[in-house]
């Protein structure tokens, strides 16, 4: 494993009861790939024995821009979980659950859009940008301009009082402190702020050259066998400049390198930027570096992988596990705010 990849923590020595609740999510869109582990996994796999933590397949939030075509959510939900738990997320020492499952969101969330101002929804910052970017897609819908509140619900349902993001998220979770703000104001002090975890999320270039996205199709998959990692490594884009071998590159303009920041020890980057630097080793043999550090971290995580995916129930009983443990979280929240906003009680 490379010095930048993660370390499995000893155990927690501070009962779960007795930390601060974390909450954060993924949608289920297939399996994960390495944007995931380097912008999300490794932090929470760290995180987990440092808070009470809560991590949720945000489900409905997927419908919020794919709702004509939900036959592939179900599969998708399971290979998220099975993905989780080959990285390291251990059930006992975190919850994981599918947000659906504990309808206490949806109750939250309709009370939530009861005080939402509507412009506070149109200037989320990706609300407009997603637009664009999905133009065969119809997004004009409640469902996509509210997700926002969904989201603020889903995080002040556990009495979250860290929520980890990377800077471009950040808005997102300032909005959410706002809705609690709102809420309380209105109603008394019922919801819980969370504070922002801001959390290390390097550039991860794609295979063209592009942020690593599966709509790119430039991904590498964590499950991904050797032989197909090291073909799409061989093929990566590198520094343009670089057309010859005996041409000098600038690593610093090479996507091939931000990886080696991410995935190679030291003297495995120095050796690729000096010799990038004076036309001394050729871009395949600087891929092929890479490719070596990346197969010894992806190799554990995909046997793991392999070990869950044959044991398909085993991951649904640690959803279930995890729902039931979600859910007694949500009902005391639900319970407090109900009797706020003289609802009868649940």
């Amino acid at each position: 494993m490379s010095e930048t990849g993660p370390a499995t923590p000893p155990k927690a020595t501070v009962a779960r009861g007795e930390r601060r609740r974390l909450l954060s999510g993924m949608r289920p869109t297939g399996s994960s790939h390495l944007g995931h582990l380097v912008g999300a996994y490794r932090n929470w796999v760290a995180m987990q024995d440092e808070f009470d933590a809560f991590y949720c397949i945000v489900d409905w939030h997927a419908l919020t821009t794919d709702y004509r075509d939900t036959s592939g959510l179900p599969a998708s939900t399971l290979e998220i979980a099975t993905d989780w738990l080959a990285v390291g997320l251990d059930p006992d020492r975190c919850t994981l659950f599918v947000q659906s499952e504990v309808k206490e969101h949806a109750e939250l969330h309709l009370l939530l859009s009861m005080v939402v101002p509507i412009p506070w929804l149109e200037r989320v910052p990706t609300y407009k940008e997603i637009i664009r970017q999905l133009v065969e897609r119809d997004l004009h819908t409640y469902g996509f301009l509210g997700y926002p509140v969904l989201q603020a619900a889903d995080i002040l349902i556990y009495d979250a009082a860290v929520v980890p993001v990377g800077e471009d998220q950040e808005p997102h979770i300032e909005l959410t402190r706002e809705i609690a703000r709102r809420f309380n104001a209105i109603f008394g002090d019922v919801l819980t702020e969370p504070e922002v975890r801001l959390t290390p999320s390097p550039r991860l270039p794609g295979t063209d050259g592009r942020k690593m996205s599966k709509s790119y199709r430039n991904v590498i998959g964590l499950a991904e066998e050797e032989k197909v990692i090291r073909s799409r490594l061989r093929t990566m884009m590198t520094d343009p400049a670089r057309k010859r071998l005996k041409d000098p590159g600038d690593p610093a303009k090479c996507p091939v390198f931000d990886l080696h920041r991410i995935f190679s020890d030291e003297a495995t980057r120095s050796w690729a930027s000096a010799g990038c630097r004076s036309a001394g080793i050729g871009c395949i043999q600087c891929k092929g570096a890479l490719a070596d550090h990346l197969v010894e971290e992806l190799a554990p995580i995909a046997e793991r992988r392999k070990e869950f995916a044959a044991r398909p129930d085993d991951v649904r009983d640690v959803l279930a596990a995890g729902r039931a443990q979600a859910a007694e979280a949500a009902a005391a929240t639900m319970e407090r705010v109900r009797e706020a906003v003289r609802l009868p009680s649940g």
